[in-house]
C-alpha cells in the first residue's frame, strides 16, 4: 500500500517553487547520500539553534525557543542516525552543500538586518525540508517513508518558529520583512531549480 503523504498546505504556500521531480526520482536511487546528508542535515540544524543563544544571549525569548529547537534536532539526528545503522549505512562528515552556503552568504552582514536574515533563512531551510520529506515520503521504502512522514509536523513547526522570531526580535517595519522575504524565497528558489552536480538533501536536480 502506498503511503498517502501531503505537503502541509503552509509550507506548499511559503514556499516560491515545488522540489523538481528530477531530484526525487535522483533521491529514490541514492538512498543511503540521501539518509547520510539527512543525518548531518538535523546535525547542523541544532548546532544553527545553538549559534542564536551564542550569538544573541540577551535575547530570552529567542534563546528559549532555540534551546527547545536545539534539543529537538538533536533527537531527529539521533532517529536518523539509528535509521542508518538498520540500514548498515557508516555515518561521515559533510561539508555544507550548495543550497546552504549560497544562502549564507546572502545573509547581511549589520544588526538588526543580520538576525532577520538568519532567522528567515532559518525558516526557508525548515520549510524546504518539510516539503521534501513529504514528496519523498510515499517513493521510499516503507520504514523510511514513514519516519520521513512522522517528521513533517516537527518541521512544520520549526518554519512557523522561525518566522515568528523574524517578525518580534528583529524591530524591523511589516514592509522591510516582506521585501526581504521575499528576496530570499527567489533565492531558495532558483537554488532548487538550477542543476546541481552534488547530490545532497537540499541540492538541485541533477546535471
Amino acid at each position: 500500500m502506498v503511503l498517502k503523504v501531503e505537503t502541509p498546505a503552509a509550507i506548499a504556500a511559503f514556499l516560491d517553487t515545488p522540489t523538481p521531480t528530477a531530484w526525487v526520482a535522483e533521491a529514490c536511487g541514492r538512498l543511503q547520500e540521501l539518509l547520510l546528508d539527512h543525518a548531518n542535515c538535523e546535525l547542523k540544524a541544532a548546532s544553527t539553534a545553538l549559534s542564536f543563544i551564542y550569538r544573541y544571549p540577551e535575547r530570552t525569548a529567542l534563546c528559549t525557543g532555540m534551546s527547545r529547537l536545539a534539543r529537538e534536532e538533536l533527537r531527529h539526528f539521533e532517529q536518523a542516525r539509528k535509521m542508518m545503522d538498520e540500514m548498515e549505512i557508516p555515518f561521515s562528515r559533510l561539508s555544507a552543500s550548495r543550497y546552504a552556503g549560497a544562502l549564507r552568504a546572502a545573509v547581511r552582514p549589520e544588526e538588526p538586518h543580520r538576525l532577520l536574515d538568519l532567522l528567515l533563512i532559518g525558516a526557508l531551510i525548515e520549510a524546504r525540508s518539510c516539503e521534501r520529506f513529504a514528496t519523498l515520503a510515499p517513493h521510499l521504502p516503507d520504514k523510511l517513508g514513514r519516519f520521513y512522514a512522522g517528521l513533517l509536523a516537527s518541521e512544520a513547526r520549526h518554519f512557523e518558529n522561525y518566522l515568528a522570531f523574524a517578525k518580534k526580535e528583529c524591530g524591523v517595519g511589516a514592509q522591510e520583512y516582506a521585501t526581504r522575504l521575499a528576496e530570499l524565497k527567489a533565492a531558495e528558489a532558483q537554488l532548487i531549480n538550477e542543476p546541481d552536480e552534488q547530490f545532497r538533501f537540499h541540492s538541485g536536480p541533477p546535471m
